[in-house]
């Protein structure tokens, strides 16, 4: 895939916004008639920005550069963007100032071993550090355990992208796959909106959208956004439902993300993380490799008719 074409990808992002925000919504009068369009006209943005129907139609067209930051706040108020759209256009516009270049390729980022420090100090919580692509990077024993599926392929880094898109387990995983879906592309599409000459990045987005038709339709809907905090919930293979909150820390200097998924002291979710860590606190190394097999054996071990079993067959 070759470097984003960013007058298509302004183009896009505009016109999907646009169809997304209803006259009503804007406060648009309505006077009759059958609109050949969802959502606002170009005309409709241009009066509710402030500005000349010409001059929106030749930003939609994807001449961004020459707009001010008040015209995209402008813009942004009209089509009624959240933050993390506004972050996008922004990024579309300083992307259109610079000189075109071609691709490059970005040598991967080193996490630091003050970083790596972190990650295992965090006992109570699985915690991983990953890149824009959604690369894996660096993880703690709980984490691996967590997301176990995830590193089950011998492909490093992981990625969650193609894990999401190309692993049938992947539907197993995530109880809601569409919502999962739907956040690492937005996720990838942020991430090409602030760096559209990284090759890595559009390289995987040329091979999701190439192998997978779940991805290439939902790249086609320009969707970004912000991933801090919320709940995640998983179908573990080994404790079953498993619903844990997240935050996800932006790590200075770096295109780097520390996530750290944790429970509330007592509730279902903490005691379904204890076990983890109780059942995988020797893993070392990539999970994966026999680790769900390693813990089903310390289950049985633990498991007191097994164990009786057992004396009973050795006495």
């Amino acid at each position: 895939m070759q470097v984003m074409d960013n007058r298509a990808e302004i183009r896009d992002f505009l016109a999907t916004r646009r169809a997304k925000v209803s006259p009503e919504q804007a406060g648009v009068p309505l006077f009759g008639g059958r609109r050949r369009v969802p959502g606002l006209r170009r005309e409709e943005v241009a009066l509710l920005a402030g500005v000349s129907v010409d001059y929106y139609t030749r930003l939609e067209k994807g001449h961004l550069q020459g707009a001010s930051e008040t015209v995209l706040d402008a813009i942004g108020d009209a089509l009624r963007l959240n933050d993390a759209e506004r972050d996008h256009l922004h990024n579309l516009a300083r992307a259109a100032r610079s000189t075109p270049r071609t691709p490059r390729r970005r040598p991967q980022q080193q996490v630091r071993p003050s970083l790596i420090r972190l990650l295992d100090s965090m006992v109570g919580a699985a915690a991983f550090i990953r890149n824009a692509r959604l690369d894996i990077l660096a993880v703690n024993n709980l984490g691996r355990a967590v997301f176990a599926p995830v590193f089950r392929t011998p492909v490093r880094p992981a990625n969650m992208a193609r894990f999401n898109f190309l692993d049938p387990a992947a539907r197993q995983f995530y109880p809601d796959w569409d919502t999962a879906a739907d956040t690492s592309v937005a996720l990838l599409r942020t991430a090409a909106g602030r760096d559209p000459l990284d090759k890595a990045l559009t390289d995987l987005i040329g091979e999701l959208a190439t192998r997978s038709d779940a991805f290439r339709t939902r790249w086609g809907h320009h969707d970004v956004r912000a991933h801090r905090t919320g709940v995640k919930h998983f179908n573990h293979p080994e404790v079953g439902l498993l619903d844990i909150e997240y935050d996800s820390l932006d790590l200075p200097g770096t295109d780097l993300t520390l996530t750290a998924y944790s429970a509330e002291p007592e509730s279902p979710a903490a005691e379904k993380l204890a076990l983890l860590a109780s059942w995988h606190a020797t893993d070392h190394g990539p999970a994966g490799d026999g680790a769900a097999e390693r813990a089903a054996a310390r289950r049985r071990q633990d498991d007191p008719a097994t164990s009786g079993a057992k004396g009973a067959a050795e006495s």
